[in-house]
């Protein structure tokens, strides 16, 4: 039930810059569909963030640290009111797997209806 994209011709891609991505034979290609919108495969800041923060603690967001409530505190506080809390999780998956949870425990119920 997995899918693999371009299975006739994959793709074999090993390296990301900006908002391209490079095949192993360096044949460039924009990428359109992971999360490069935000800010681009390898970026310089993102680069210089991620590594100061895992040269201190290298971890997910099971652990309390004091970083994720200052993280929450300023991103609630460019929200509305009612929306003053935060579930931190590392993917759409999660994120997804998380709403139903919230959605079946508000409401009680467990049937499902999704769209292809």
């Amino acid at each position: 039930s997995c899918k693999v994209f371009f299975a006739k011709d994959p793709l074999k891609i090993v390296r990301a810059q900006g908002q391209y991505m490079f095949d192993d034979k360096g044949e460039k290609y924009l990428d359109c569909i992971n999360n490069v919108a935000h800010v681009g495969h390898s970026h310089p800041y993102v680069i210089k963030a991620a590594t100061k923060q895992m040269e201190l603690l290298n971890t997910n967001s099971r652990f309390l640290h004091d970083n994720l409530v200052q993280y929450a505190q300023r991103l609630t506080a460019t929200l509305p009111e009612k929306l003053s809390v935060c579930y931190f999780v590392n993917s759409g998956s999660e994120a997804n797997d998380l709403a139903l949870r919230l959605a079946r425990q508000y409401h009680g119920h467990q049937d499902v209806i999704t769209l292809e």
